[in-house]
């Protein structure tokens, strides 16, 4: 294996863990502005309160996306598993 190919390998990794993660983070995201917002609006500066929205949130679109990140997870394993020989 040379050095490239240790390269793409790396680079691959880290956009498939990118994928996989986005709807997450973008979900927490979204919904910690929103909380934000609400919460400057309102003056009620309380942290506690951002929590559990955000987690509820990024539970519920974990388990709407979990079939899909499953299925890139499953691709980029068997494609990298049926790639060793030709790195060796």
């Amino acid at each position: 294996m040379d050095p490239q190919d240790a390269v793409d390998l790396s680079r691959e990794a880290m956009i498939i863990a990118l994928f996989v993660s986005a709807p997450v983070l973008v979900a927490g995201m979204l919904v910690g502005l929103v909380i934000g917002l609400i919460q400057a609006l309102t003056q009620i500066q309380e942290q506690t309160v951002a929590f559990v929205p955000k987690l509820a949130a990024m539970v519920i679109v974990m388990a709407w996306t979990l079939p899909w990140l499953l299925n890139r997870l499953m691709e980029y394993s068997e494609q990298l598993i049926s790639d060793i020989p030709l790195y060796l």
